[in-house]
């Protein structure tokens, strides 16, 4: 089964942080946006496998974010 989860990026001051929105315990850091990506991923395959062998509930992906324009 494919499931899609909705990454979040944030620049830190040692290159990035991601984290999935859907499953908040899986982040992680990398020194760039491409290194983060491919991190999360493996972080993502890893508590997968885990979840799995602890027969737990593996979270569903597709939230939908927006962003939300304001004047300040």
């Amino acid at each position: 089964m494919l499931s899609n989860y909705t990454a979040k990026y944030t620049k830190i001051s040692s290159g990035y942080m991601g984290q999935l929105v859907e499953w908040p315990e899986v982040i992680t850091e990398g020194k760039t946006l491409e290194d983060c990506r491919k991190m999360l991923k493996d972080a993502l395959h890893e508590i997968i496998l885990a979840y799995r062998q602890q027969n737990k509930e593996i979270p569903v992906g597709q939230a939908l974010l927006e962003q939300v324009p304001v004047e300040i």
